[in-house]
C-alpha cells in the first residue's frame, strides 16, 4: 500500500519557517530527516526546493509549482498539483511530503502518516504547519529530547497514523 508521509518540524505555534529558512538548528532532527527520507521520493513546493543549496542525495525530488515555465536549479521532476505529484509514487512505495506550508495543507487530505518534530518553543514565522485534526489522526509514538549543547530547544518526535 502506498504511504504518503508528511514530515515536518514545527514550533508550538506551528511555525515552520521565516524568509524561506528554519528559525532553529536541530542536528538530530536533520539526521532523522535524512534517515527517513533517503531512498524515497520527496515531494515539495518550489520555495522549499529553492531553499536547498544542492539536491538532497539519494532521493528523487518532485517539485510542485503553478509556474508552467519553471526551470529548477538541479535535476528534479516538476509537476503542477499535489495530485500529479502523488500519481508519480508507485502504489507499493513510500514518499515523503517535505513542505512548505501550502503543500502540507494540500497533502493533509492524502497523507497516510505524519512524522512531526514538535519544537517546544514559539517562533516568529511567515509559514505555518496546518493543525492536526485529532478526529482524523492517532498519535502512535512519541520520543522526547531535552535541549543540550547541540540543541537550543527541547523537542519531541511525534508519529501519527490516519485513523
Amino acid at each position: 500500500m502506498r504511504q504518503l508521509i508528511i514530515i515536518a518540524a514545527a514550533g508550538e505555534n506551528n511555525a515552520l519557517g521565516i524568509n524561506n529558512d528554519l528559525p532553529w538548528h536541530l542536528p538530530d532532527d536533520f539526521k532523522r530527516f535524512k534517515a527517513l527520507t533517503t531512498g524515497h521520493k520527496i515531494i515539495m513546493g518550489r520555495k522549499t526546493l529553492e531553499s536547498f543549496p544542492k539536491a538532497l542525495p539519494n532521493r528523487e525530488h518532485i517539485v510542485i509549482t503553478r509556474d508552467t515555465n519553471y526551470t529548477p536549479k538541479f535535476p528534479c521532476t516538476v509537476v503542477h498539483s499535489i495530485e500529479n505529484a502523488i500519481a508519480l509514487v508507485n502504489p507499493s512505495a513510500s514518499a515523503y511530503i517535505i513542505g512548505g506550508g501550502e503543500i502540507y495543507k494540500q497533502a493533509m487530505a492524502f497523507a497516510t502518516d505524519i512524522e512531526l518534530t514538535r519544537i517546544h518553543d514559539s517562533f516568529e514565522a511567515d509559514t505555518f504547519f496546518p493543525e492536526i485534526d485529532e478526529t482524523q489522526w492517532e498519535l502512535v509514538k512519541e520520543e522526547y529530547h531535552s535541549k543540550d549543547e547541540r540543541h537550543k530547544h527541547d523537542f519531541t518526535y511525534r508519529s501519527y497514523k490516519r485513523k
